[in-house]
């Protein structure tokens, strides 16, 4: 989901990867009805693993809870997001951690985008 909402809402202009320590065989079907409630269409994506490479190359790391599974770099920027498990549960459960998730993704393009002088 937050992949989703960071290509959306950067409309493109971020460079989005997004992986799991121990991804998931399948997208959350609940996850991706939620998304579509807002126009936002997941059911393509598929789950990959977390690779060093794919760290190396990014500016910015969000992390779920990962812990020590996740490959870190000095000078790199970190933030790990506590957020309640979508897994196993339904749309309605989904929902507001959809919405957290949106918030938190609108912070983060804010303090990637320079204000205008």
């Amino acid at each position: 989901m937050a992949a989703a909402f960071l290509t959306v809402l950067s409309q493109g202009s971020i460079n989005v990867r997004s992986a799991g320590s121990q991804p998931a065989e399948a997208v959350n079907p609940a996850a991706v009805a939620a998304m579509a409630e807002l126009g936002i269409d997941m059911s393509a994506e598929i789950p990959k693993v977390l690779t060093t490479e794919a760290v190396k190359e990014s500016d910015v790391v969000i992390t779920m809870g990962c812990g020590d599974e996740c490959p870190f770099f000095p000078g790199k920027r970190y933030e790990d997001w506590v957020l309640e498990d979508p897994a196993g549960q339904g749309v309605a459960a989904v929902r507001p951690i959809r919405d957290e998730i949106k918030v938190r993704i609108e912070e983060l393009i804010a303090s990637l985008t320079p204000v205008a002088e």
